[in-house]
C-alpha cells in the first residue's frame, strides 16, 4: 500500500505540536494549574471497527460520503480531569457537515500522563 496522499511531513508535525504546545497548553496548565494531555492514542483494530460501524450505519442511513470529526473534550471524574477526544460519525466528509447523531461516537483512546511532546 503506498502513503496516502495527505500525510504531512513529521517536522511539520512537529512545528504543529510546537505551536500547540507554546500557546493553548501554556493556557491550559496556567488556567488548571496542572500540565494536560497533549494526545490520545487509540488501538488500531477499534478505530478500523469504528471506521467499519461508520460505513455501515452509514449505508443503512443511505449517507454516501461519512465522514469522522474529532472533538476535543474532558473528563470529568473528580481524580481526573484532564483532556480526551472522541470521534462523531457526521453526514459527509465535509469540514462544516452535520453531526451524524444516529451512530454513538467512539471515546475509549488513553490519555498519556505526564504529556510527551511529538
Amino acid at each position: 500500500m503506498s502513503k496516502p496522499k495527505d500525510c504531512i511531513p513529521v517536522a511539520d508535525a512537529k512545528a504543529l505540536q510546537k505551536n500547540w504546545n507554546d500557546n493553548q497548553a501554556k493556557d491550559i496548565e496556567k488556567a488548571m494549574g496542572s500540565k494536560d494531555v497533549c494526545a490520545v492514542t487509540f488501538n488500531i483494530d477499534q478505530l478500523q471497527e469504528f471506521i467499519n460501524y461508520v460505513k455501515s450505519e452509514s449505508t443503512k442511513q443511505h449517507i454516501e460520503n461519512p465522514g469522522i470529526r474529532v472533538y476535543f473534550a474532558a473528563n470529568d471524574k473528580l481524580d481526573d480531569k484532564k483532556a480526551t477526544v472522541f470521534l462523531n460519525a457526521t453526514e459527509s466528509d465535509e469540514g462544516n457537515s452535520a453531526n451524524n447523531y444516529g451512530i454513538d461516537p467512539l471515546n475509549r483512546g488513553s490519555g498519556g500522563y505526564p504529556p510527551n511532546a511529538y
